[in-house]
This record gives C-alpha cells, sequence and structure tokens, in this order.
C-alpha cells in the first residue's frame, strides 16, 4: 500500500471509531492544515492528527511528524500544540486505536507503545498501549458512547426515528 492509502484508512477508522463513540466529526474542506480532523468531545474542539501506526513486535511504533518533498529536499517537521491537539493511531495489525495529547510528544519524531511486556521485565519510563487507548482517552474527556449497556452487558441501541413511525409507514403504504 501507499502512504496515502494507508494514511486514507488510518483516518476513516479513526472516524469510524469517534462516531460510535458519540463524537462529532468534522473534516476541514482545504488541505494542507498540520491537522486531519477535528472532534466535538463535550462542547469542545480538538484538532486532530492522524496517523498509520506499525507493529514491531510487542510495539506500535506512533510517528509524530509529517514527512513530505520539497524542492530543497525532504522535509520532516514534529507536530507541536500550534499544530494540532492531539495525535490519533490507528494500528490495522492489530485493529487498534490510540490516543495522545500532543503536549506529551511535541517535538518528538515517533512514540513507541508497548503492547506486552519487555523481555527484561523493566517497568519504568515505559509508554504502555493501554495507557494511550482511544476508547477510554476520549470517554475521559467526556465523550459517551450511543449504545447503552444493559446490566448484563449486552450492547443495545434505539435509533432516533421515533418506534411506531415504522408501523405507521407500514401501514399508510
Amino acid at each position: 500500500m501507499t502512504t496515502d492509502q494507508k494514511g486514507t484508512i488510518a483516518e476513516t477508522s479513526i472516524i469510524a471509531a469517534a462516531v460510535k463513540l458519540g463524537i462529532g466529526v468534522l473534516k476541514p474542506v482545504n488541505d494542507g492544515l498540520r491537522y486531519d480532523l477535528v472532534f466535538d468531545v463535550a462542547s469542545r474542539l480538538i484538532r486532530v492528527q492522524c496517523k498509520w501506526v506499525l507493529r514491531r513486535g510487542a510495539v506500535a511504533v506512533v510517528p509524530l511528524r509529517s514527512c513530505r518533498r520539497t524542492k530543497d529536499g525532504y522535509l520532516r517537521r514534529p507536530y507541536t500544540p500550534e499544530d494540532a491537539d492531539a495525535i490519533a493511531g490507528y494500528c490495522a495489525e492489530i485493529d487498534r486505536f490510540f490516543w495522545i495529547p500532543i503536549q506529551e510528544v511535541a517535538g518528538r519524531p515517533q512514540m513507541m507503545l508497548r503492547l506486552a511486556p519487555s523481555r527484561n521485565n523493566q517497568r519504568l519510563k515505559i509508554n504502555w498501549a493501554e495507557d494511550y487507548d482511544l476508547d477510554a482517552r476520549l470517554k475521559s474527556l467526556g465523550a459517551v458512547a450511543q449504545l447503552g449497556e444493559r446490566r448484563h452487558g449486552m450492547a443495545e441501541a434505539r435509533g432516533s426515528i421515533p418506534l411506531g413511525s415504522t408501523l405507521f409507514e407500514a401501514r399508510m403504504g
């Protein structure tokens, strides 16, 4: 796959994940911005840069910079708080989403997220993937899933159309 294809898959997957959480998703009309989407979370607008995440063994590698060719050569620019508010990453290989506030990583080229314990059992200074889980992080910001959940754990959903409207339409047709 090309980098454009990977980026499109990451972005559309992140949009779908956000919508499932009940988040309003806005897409800028023009390209060339340092963010791809805007999330409306609890009446707060958050600029989001979407990234394709690679898995290398027990580590998910989240790129934190843009790369493009210019007349002067290859330009690599890390993201800053002036560019975006968060990086949302999608790792297709393990079908997982990550949310990284830009303040935690501003200026860094990448972030390694550990998916499993290291072989030497190191625990200090490790970024654990579960600490950056997109669902958990966005829910902590005030996102509420549209699906209710019954006490026994089964998902329960109801659309915005009144329940009786389909019966009325069937009688009229």
